[in-house]
């Protein structure tokens, strides 16, 4: 053990470069500069305008740059992708794998885009392509799946996948509004300025893409998923799902349905007796179901650079002590957003009579039923909220009630339409 020891101690550090010098970059090359994990030197720090990104805290050896070829052309081991977006970090990736170095991104949009053609590269190069910190920032969701649970045969998963909405949704439940607490997730670093990839479920998405290829073995088209954004929610939700034992929550679910994925994202009345209710702040909560192991929890921050950095970091150290990502392969699978599951619908309307029976006539066209209608006191009948709940029904047949529904003329607002989640019933 002692010669293992020495010889680790001995052998040359692997180079390491970072791409990208925001949140992340920054965060990450922290960890790499006070914590000097062994093995691993920090070589070249890449950016646009990267004058205007220098600190003082980064050793005098690391070389900053704004030349992609500097990096390329150097003696870099493993590239840190942290730029993010498609365009033109896909291209950085290619060409950094191409010239047989290992890369390590936090990018989720393009590993759920280019993922299995990134890796194929790698696989050619006799290199690494590592994405540990691509989901749930610091939570290890992948590495668990890809190796903790890759004996077992997954059929489900759902979570909270994005902590700027679980920030949001959690602020909301306990009585602040929306556009306040989004500022307030903006002014905390949590939410871009166009926070639209957030709260349109954009982001989450793409990491459902992600862990459903590496969990289900299923390779889906992004925008086949639906989305639903968290935009429309209102304290008097809160309320009303508060009755009923539920709070509201982003949650990402996919599962396999014989041949076909059923996945959604957006926002969902979920009971609070559910681990996922307890999720607060910037959390993010990965529930998994396998045949054989039964359900299994990742939780913890899922946003901002710390996280993030410390599992970026961790698929470095993977990568500079021998571990390679265990192939699962996946097969490529059509995309249904058809649950069969219980809806909470949200009107608010000028009230009148035969409301109540106009809604009813539209639902039962589709066949749906109403299991409860639910109206707190105190709003005015000109302004008036209240909640229809309907049995479970697939949600292609309650969109087409709702589109009938929505040329009533007393209804003042669009209707918000919720699904309760809980095990999809099966036809």
């Amino acid at each position: 053990m002692s010669a293992s020891v020495s010889d680790a101690q001995a052998a040359p550090p692997v180079n390491i470069a970072i791409l990208g010098f925001g949140t992340v970059g920054t965060s990450v090359a922290r960890i790499l500069c006070d914590a000097k994990p062994q093995g691993v030197k920090l070589t070249h720090i890449f950016n646009r305008n990267v004058a205007r990104k220098k600190v003082d805290w980064v050793p005098d050896h690391v070389v900053w740059t704004e030349t992609i070829d500097d990096v390329l052309s150097s003696p870099v081991d493993v590239v840190l992708e942290l730029a993010g977006g498609l365009d033109p970090a896909g291209e950085w990736v290619r060409r950094v794998l191409e010239a047989g170095k290992s890369v390590v991104t936090a990018n989720k949009k393009l590993i759920a885009e280019h993922g299995i053609a990134l890796d194929k590269l790698a696989r050619s190069k006799g290199c690494h392509l590592f994405y540990g910190a691509a989901v749930a920032g610091g939570v290890p969701v992948i590495p668990g799946l890809q190796q903790g649970l890759a004996g077992d045969q997954i059929q489900r998963i759902e979570g909270i996948l994005n902590g700027t909405c679980n920030f949001i949704l959690s602020k909301m439940e306990d009585g602040a509004e929306f556009a306040p607490v989004l500022q307030e997730a903006q002014a905390l670093g949590y939410a871009e300025a166009d926070p639209t990839e957030d709260v349109a479920g954009f982001d989450a998405r793409a990491k459902l893409v992600i862990l459903s290829r590496i969990a289900l073995r299923a390779d889906l088209t992004t925008s086949e998923v639906p989305c639903k954004s968290i935009t429309e929610i209102a304290a008097v939700d809160f309320a009303y799902a508060g009755e009923m034992g539920c709070t509201i929550r982003q949650i990402s679910r996919a599962e396999l349905r014989g041949s076909e994925v059923l996945a959604t994202v957006g926002p969902m009345l979920v009971p609070k007796a559910s681990p996922l209710a307890w999720s607060r702040g910037t959390e993010n909560m990965v529930l998994v179901g396998g045949t054989y192991g039964g359900d299994v929890v990742f939780s913890g921050h899922g946003a901002g650079g710390h996280p993030t950095a410390v599992a970026v970091v961790s698929d470095v150290l993977a990568i500079v002590h021998g571990s390679r990502a265990i192939d699962l392969p996946s097969r490529k699978a059509a995309v249904s957003g058809d649950f069969l599951l219980r809806h909470y619908i949200r009107f608010i309307v000028k009230d009148r009579p035969g409301i109540i029976a106009q809604i009813a006539g539209a639902l039962a066209e589709q066949e749906i039923n109403i299991h409860a209608i639910l109206q707190k006191p105190g709003h005015t009948k000109a302004n008036l909220p209240f909640v229809v709940i309907v049995e479970p029904c697939p949600s292609s047949a309650l969109k087409r009630a709702l589109e009938a529904i929505a040329v009533l003329d007393c209804l003042l607002e669009p209707t918000l339409d919720l699904q309760i989640l809980e095990p999809e019933v099966k036809a």
